[in-house]
């Protein structure tokens, strides 16, 4: 078997890892862009949403609703389906008390933001602990998307190959929305200038309620699409937070396709280092992250400060 064959896998998995942890960066960096504020929550966020996916999908390991029996006896599919978009949109709305939290910070030091962020993620995770415990659960997919399936004498993972092609549907669909439609236009403008989009008449409130809950409810798609390559525990929100922010900084703060380039390159560079040296799976990042702002600081895509041109 050539080098090229036996590294084919890896770089298939990193791609897909990649496209994911951008799928949670963009969300991210959503939020940072209109609201001025670094959500620490994100991580926790992500994992709620795979939670509530789980209510939603497994009688053994969702919440014991009675009404709920009718709708664990359908088949896989609409299941899935049914939790792919039910479970985002749950955690969208319950995510619009955080940003009210949030108001009495804006305008003032980052830091409040920050701390009280770091103290919702706190929350959220003990919140979890308390309705479904500490123990690992395992996400149900439909069978057809499961196990593997064998390709020039390898064996490839069939739901590592959907996942790449959820989350590059996902992140054009919010290229589209973002740069195709007018409500895409006010939220660009809302990143670039808070008070032209208030002095154009817009609901500045409103807009940053709706950015938050669009944003969180990223983090739970990808936390949806996670679960089953990582599991569903408490604290996997740190696995994902921690990503999205390297990828941000990497990609250029504001850069819709820096932040993607920058998660597909982190995703392989993860996905190669574990097929080589797996101890330095995740700290291949960093290097990554410092290899790049060593020579270019804003970024991959980040535009240039006044002090660069």
């Amino acid at each position: 078997m050539s080098t090229a064959t036996w590294l084919l896998p890896h770089l298939i998995n990193g791609v897909a890892l990649g496209l994911l942890f951008a799928l949670i960066a963009l969300g991210f960096m959503l939020i940072i862009g209109v609201m001025e504020v670094i959500n620490l929550a994100h991580g926790s966020i992500f994992a709620l949403g795979a939670y509530v996916a789980l209510a939603i999908m497994a009688p053994d390991g969702g919440l014991p609703f009675a009404f709920m029996e009718p709708f664990y006896a359908l088949p896989a599919w609409p299941r899935y389906a049914i939790a792919l978009v039910v479970a985002p949109i749950l955690v969208g709305a319950a995510c619009m008390l955080l940003e009210l939290c949030l108001r009495p910070t804006y305008g003032k030091d980052p830091l409040y933001g920050l701390l009280l962020t770091f103290g919702a993620a706190l929350v959220i995770e003990e919140m979890i602990r308390v309705v479904w415990g500490s123990s690992e659960y395992y996400l149900p997919i439909p069978r057809d998307i499961s196990g593997g399936f064998i390709f020039a004498d390898l064996i490839y993972s069939t739901y590592r190959i959907y996942a790449a092609i959820f989350a590059c549907a996902m992140i054009a669909l919010l290229w589209f929305f973002l740069n195709r439609t007018p409500y895409g236009a006010v939220i660009k403008a809302g990143a670039h200038d808070n008070e032209m989009v208030r002095a154009l008449g817009f609901n500045l409130s409103r807009l940053r309620l709706l950015v938050f809950a669009f944003g969180a409810g990223l983090a739970a798609i990808a936390g949806i699409i996670m679960a089953p390559i990582w599991g569903v525990r408490p604290v996997v929100g740190i696995d994902a937070v921690i990503p999205a922010f390297v990828i941000i900084v990497l990609g250029g703060v504001g850069s819709f396709w820096g932040a993607v380039t920058a998660g597909v390159l982190v995703g392989l560079a993860v996905a190669l280092t574990a097929a080589f040296v797996p101890d330095w799976s995740m700290i291949s990042m960093y290097l990554l992250l410092l290899a790049v702002v060593t020579f270019r600081p804003r970024g991959i895509a980040g535009r240039a400060s006044i002090l660069e041109r």
